[in-house]
């Protein structure tokens, strides 16, 4: 079967089907907020309302109760909440935290706003997460803190990163913005570690346009967390905290609209997990025997939220280079008309250590801070730093955002299709020339305009 980036028959035509994640459930929420005048009910002040009022409260306590953590502490966003984390913690201008480069940015720009110093180790290949053995060879008398993330919805190794932070008496920070209701070997993720959380923005589980919540089972960390929230230098007497450092706050609090629509949605949260996992073991079952492409295999008694579905990519097997094969994957289906109808992508984010931040050593004002904090120490972050995570980057990481709500197991068997069909056919693209003026050639250019949604 000719494959469609030389001019065959594509294996679907039809649009994937949207992400609808509002229903009247969360309209009705809404409403009920209206009708309530109360949009939110946060005072800036030590009292009754400093930690909000009932929708804010509900929600917290209902996250709280249902995966067993001590503390639930909604935010405005989970950026918002990492920094809130960094601060509870104690970081310090100067203090290391070492930090995975492969993640969204926030992850390790928030120490930087307590003069952290990122220090990036390099991940594991299967987990995708932080590389145990390589947060070892980090760790420095300067070093504070451990951020860790779940990610693409899968947990990361905690038992062997919880042992080094114990052995160096290191804080952990669980960035679990991916994987809400996940499990860890029995335990939920988010707390295992000192303080962790969870993201509910648009592309999240869980979404209330922008959003976050933190979770700890430490009382100090939960108030520190719910001072920085919302102007805590106006409530740590009220509050009886003698150690007021980091404790001046921000405005990070969510709004009683935002924790509504989140409660209806956190109701959902089960099925919804239960939904994509049938849908990524069904791809599991579909692609595990396919050559050149490794599936993320669980391990017994943890869990996978599916945030994306992460496949790994050998040229070596395969023959030609991942942006070809991705690109006859895409001729396969139909054109992506918003981020989740995107079939597969490649690379996920550069890795966070070759963005000009740490290039230039320039974050807050024009001087160096806080990379200037220790003068006895030249933080470089040169391109070679993580090979595991470059080689994923350049070379092997393949994501679908399609094992989501609103997609059937019919669309994912399409999806599996094309993947199988360019496999198949791998042959063409192998034998067909790279050179202006061939067809596969100037099928590769054309395609270049079909991987970004419209």
């Amino acid at each position: 079967m000719k494959l469609a980036i030389l001019g065959g028959d594509p294996v679907r035509r039809k649009d994937f089907p949207n992400r609808v994640s509002m229903g009247p459930e969360e309209k009705a929420a809404a409403l009920r907020v209206l009708d309530s005048d109360v949009l939110s009910g946060f005072v800036g002040a030590a009292g009754e309302f400093f930690n909000g009022a009932k929708e804010v409260r509900d929600l917290e306590s209902a996250w709280a109760s249902r995966y067993g953590f001590k503390h639930a502490i909604s935010v405005n966003s989970w950026t918002a909440g990492l920094q809130v984390a960094a601060g509870a913690i104690g970081i310090e201008p100067g203090d290391e935290v070492i930090c995975p480069p492969y993640t969204m940015s926030a992850t390790s720009t928030a120490m930087l706003f307590y003069g952290g110093i990122p220090i990036f180790a390099d991940i594991d290949p299967t987990r995708y997460s932080l590389d145990p053995a390589s947060i070892e060879a980090r760790i420095t008398p300067r070093t504070r803190a451990i951020v860790v993330v779940h990610l693409f919805g899968y947990p990361a190794d905690m038992d062997s990163i919880m042992a080094i932070a114990r052995k160096h008496r290191l804080k952990v920070i669980e960035d679990a913005a991916q994987a809400p209701g996940v499990l860890y070997r029995g335990q939920p993720v988010g707390a295992i570690g000192d303080i962790g959380g969870f993201s509910l923005n648009f592309h999240k589980h869980i979404h209330t346009g922008e959003g976050g919540l933190l979770v700890t089972n430490d009382d100090q960390l939960a108030l520190r967390s719910q001072l920085i929230r919302n102007h805590g230098e106006n409530a740590t007497e009220a509050y009886g905290v003698e150690d007021i450092s980091n404790t001046i706050g921000s405005n990070y609090r969510f709004t009683e609209l935002q924790a509504a629509i989140a409660s209806e949605q956190f109701k959902k949260l089960p099925a919804m997990l239960e939904h994509r996992k049938q849908l990524g073991l069904y791809l599991d079952q579909r692609l595990e025997s396919l050559p050149g492409l490794t599936i993320q295999k669980l391990e017994p008694g943890s869990t996978h939220a599916y945030y994306m579905y992460p496949l790994r990519y050998d040229e070596n097997v395969l023959g030609v280079p991942r942006s070809v094969f991705l690109r006859a994957v895409l001729a396969e289906l139909p054109r992506p008309r918003y981020w989740d109808t995107t079939p597969l992508a490649e690379g996920y984010v550069k890795p966070l250590y070759l963005n000009p931040v740490y290039q230039q050593r320039i974050a807050i004002g024009r001087k160096g801070f806080p990379f200037n904090m220790n003068p006895d120490v030249a933080y470089e972050y040169p391109k070679g730093l993580c090979p595991v995570v470059e080689r994923l980057y350049e070379k092997e990481l393949l994501l679908s955002p399609l094992v989501r709500e609103g997609m059937s197991k019919s669309d994912v068997a399409d999806f599996a299709d094309a993947i199988e069909k360019v496999v198949s056919n791998i042959g063409e693209l192998r034998d067909a020339k790279l050179e202006a003026g061939t067809g596969v050639y100037d099928a590769v250019k054309a395609i270049d305009d079909y991987v970004k949604p419209e």
